[in-house]
This record gives structure tokens, sequence and C-alpha cells, in this order.
């Protein structure tokens, strides 16, 4: 009797254990998937885009960035040198509703004591504000850029350089050269020197890019307007160069979007992509214009109605340079971009 017993209690005590390690095995079981499932999920984060410069072209960015419907989730700040015009700046990017302010911040170049860092960067700050131009966009690199991590995690870090770079057309005083992303650069002084120099510090990294912006223009701002000037009484007399010396244009807010479509293609990593280095665009408007040419189209705009055109200096017979033409074709098709404003004419008749 008592041996039953025993026996029977031992049977339910190897039961009981056996039990609580298929409870165990099942609780580690459990727990390992969730781990797996944890690790595997990427991280949520919000996209967040810096802007260094928020002047003229960098306002119009901020505003472009905030309404792209691709970019809905995107953070936007601008990076100023003061806070002088951060309430003008704020109106021109908010406008008259609050819609994008939870996206929209500003602060000043100081202020980063966080060693903040973003997924993108875009440097439009022009050379006349630094000492040190390429030093400042390094600067802006490697303290505010966060890079291309893998080909999952990607970033974009865009500097608008100038179509100036290439110098004045070198010594051709017949037909104008053409010039593309890959042309050689042949001119030497302080000014492209500088421009070469901040373009490396981009260049260097994948996901890196730069912009070659032809002659910005709006309205009241761009060479016809120092020309013509903001009354007639501004208007110059006579202006050094070749009346038909040709200049690359490109409005402001083109300048900007085209800033835009860069920043979506070159902010992943591409598998088929094996280049470990960044990427140059030229931007225009395709439609080049003589200095002359320039006058006479702002001459249909009510603006400069009362002006008259300046006289030009240079001659061809005197050995001034005719100018260049930009062929920006490969950068419009691989940027999936087209300017909104077709030519500078067509904008002064509108």
């Amino acid at each position: 009797m008592v041996a039953n017993n025993c026996k029977k209690l031992f049977l339910l005590l190897s039961l009981f254990q056996l039990l609580l390690g298929l409870a165990y095995d099942n609780r580690s079981i459990f727990s390992s998937a969730m781990a797996v499932a944890a690790a595997s999920t990427p991280p949520t984060t919000t996209p967040e885009c810096a802007v260094v410069g928020v002047g003229v072209l960098g306002t119009s960015l901020c505003k472009q960035l905030l309404r792209d419907p691709d970019l809905k989730d995107w953070k936007v700040t601008g990076i100023t040198k003061s806070t002088k015009r951060h309430e003008q700046i704020l109106k021109e990017v908010l406008g008259e509703d609050d819609r994008y302010s939870d996206r929209f911040g500003l602060r000043t170049a100081d202020d980063n004591n966080d060693n903040k860092k973003f997924n993108h960067c875009v440097f439009c700050a022009p050379p006349s504000g630094f000492d040190d131009y390429p030093a400042a966009v390094k600067d802006a690199v490697d303290n505010l850029w966060l890079g291309q991590i893998d080909e999952n995690i990607g970033g974009a870090f865009a500097f608008t350089s100038s179509g100036g770079i290439y110098g004045s057309g070198g010594d051709e005083v017949d037909v104008s050269p053409i010039v593309t992303e890959s042309s050689q650069l042949t001119g030497s002084t302080p000014r492209i020197e500088r421009l070469v120099n901040a373009e490396k510090e981009v260049l260097k990294h994948k996901g890196g890019s730069v912009l070659r912006l032809a002659g910005l223009y709006l309205l009241d701002r761009g060479a016809h307007n120092f020309w013509l000037g903001d009354t007639a009484e501004l208007t110059k007399e006579e202006i050094a160069g070749r009346p038909d010396s040709l200049i690359n244009l490109l409005h402001y807010d083109d300048a900007a979007g085209s800033v835009v479509a860069a920043l979506k293609k070159t902010s992943k990593s591409s598998s088929d992509d094996d280049s470990q280095e960044g990427r140059i665009f030229l931007v225009s408007d395709g439609h080049p214009l003589s200095r002359q040419q320039i006058c006479e189209s702002s001459l249909k705009n009510k603006r400069y109605l009362d002006r008259t055109i300046p006289k030009f200096t240079g001659s061809k017979e005197n050995g001034d340079p005719i100018g260049k033409a930009y062929d920006g074709s490969f950068t419009n098709k691989y940027l999936e971009w087209e300017p909104r404003y077709e030519s500078f004419d067509k904008f002064m008749s509108s």
C-alpha cells in the first residue's frame, strides 16, 4: 500500500517537472521571437533637413521642402548667422497660416549646443559671409550631416555652387563654347579656387551633390536690375562687356526646385551605384541670352518700361570673350526636373 502511494507520488512529481520544463521552454521561445521581431523592426524616425543660409534662395528652398507632397514628413531647420531676419523669414516661409509651423524652425549657426546632426543638409550660403568658405562647407559636412549610413539609411548633402566656376568662356570671341557637368575647369581666380575647394569637401562623400547654378534672377534682382536700376535715374550709362556676350539664367525658385530634386534623388544609397563620391549637376533654364537680349526682354515688363539700355563697351575686336552656353540636359534627365520658368524672356513677358 505504502509502496503504491510512493510510486504514484513519484509519477506526479515527474509530471509536474515535465510541465514546468515545457512552460520554461515555451517562455524562452516566445521571448526569443519577440527579441527577433524587435530587432528586425526599423526605428521610426522623422527625416530632418538643415538649410544653411536662408537668404533669397534658402527661403524659397524651405518653402518648397515644406510643401512638397513627397516630403510631407520632413522637418526643416533653417540656419542663419544671426537672428536679425528670423521674423521676416518665418513670415515668408510659413505664409498666412501655421500648418507648417510644427515642421519648420530657425536657429543660428552658433546655437548647436546639443551637437545635433541632420539626415539631410543643404549649404546655400554665399562665399561673401565667410573668411574661409571651403572650411565652412567642410564644417557643415562633418558636424551637421549624418551622412549615408548604409543602403537602407541614406542622407543627402547638397551644395549650391556657381556656373561661374567655368570662367568667362576662355579666349573664344566668335563661337560660345558649350559646357556640361564634366567640362574641365580652365580658369583660375581666387573666387573660382574658393568654389573648387568647397565643392571638393562635398564630392568626396557618397550622397553629396554639387549644383552649379546659372545666373540667378527675380523680377527686381539679377544682372538686369543692376544694369537698368531700381529707377530710371539709377540706370547705368555704360557696362563693360560685349552686348552679344552670353549669360546663362535661372529663376531663384527654379534653383530651389532643382535642389529639392537633387535631395530626393541622392538621399538614398543605391545598390547599382558603386561610386563612393558625390555628383555634379549643372542647372540653368537652357535658354542663354546675350546682355543686349536680357535688357530688351526686361523692357517688356512694366517695371522697366521707362529704362534706356546702357551702352556695352566690349567688342570682338578688343578680344573680349563671347561667353559660354550651358548644356544641363544630363542634369535635367537624371534629376527628373525641368524649370518652371522656361526662359528669362518669357518670365519678363508674362
